[in-house]
């Protein structure tokens, strides 16, 4: 089975790339985390990939990162989550947020995930809660909120207007580096990180 791509990305959306690799393309169902992380259409890009098999149809499904594509694997453990939600509940939420989610039984956070409703999240953090040991939770998770409320505020912004959260984060602690004052003041912070992306 397929596991990993790498090759001309043709073309890309938020839920889906397409790789050409020796000729073949192949088009593969990603969630909007990986979709932030691709290059521009006609670069080299790669993908892990998770190959679905059914009696009438075999769909890929690529990630950005390892982590993704294992949380996506657990996910597809439980009763009730296919692969379509499980792509769906990835793409409401950042993956390290999610298992930070589970791990606390924080049922309220997983039921604003699209899809998933009181009885899912429920069964999600039952069946999963001790399984997730192997899944690191990256500190950059949590790290905005120990920075302040308008670190908190400019990862929001940043993140609205279309960048990844991770870089995003990035690009935060870089200026808090360069102007630890900007700590108080969200106009100068989100300003300095700004600078900072481009």
């Amino acid at each position: 089975m397929i596991a990993f791509l790498r090759g001309r990305l043709l073309s890309k959306s938020p839920n889906r790339a397409i790789v050409e690799c020796a000729g073949v393309g192949y088009d593969t169902t990603i969630s909007v985390a990986t979709f932030t992380t691709l290059p521009a259409e006609g670069a080299e890009t790669r993908l892990h990939i998770y190959t679905h098999v059914r009696e009438d149809q075999i769909a890929l499904f690529g990630f950005a990162e390892p982590q993704e594509k294992r949380l996506f694997e657990k996910l597809l453990t439980i009763s009730g989550i296919g692969p379509k939600l499980a792509i769906t509940v990835l793409s409401g939420i950042d993956a390290s947020r999610l298992v930070a989610a589970i791990r606390a039984s924080d049922h309220a956070t997983l039921t604003h995930i699209p899809g998933i409703g009181k009885k899912t999240a429920e069964r999600v953090v039952l069946e999963l809660k001790d399984k997730l040991d192997d899944m690191a939770v990256e500190p950059s998770a949590t790290a905005a909120s120990s920075m302040g409320p308008a670190a908190d505020d400019a990862l929001s912004a940043l993140v609205n207007l279309g960048y990844a959260r991770p870089t995003a984060l990035r690009a935060i602690e870089t200026a808090l580096a360069k102007q630890p004052e900007a700590a108080e003041d969200f106009e100068v912070l989100f300003r300095a990180a700004m600078t900072t992306i481009r």
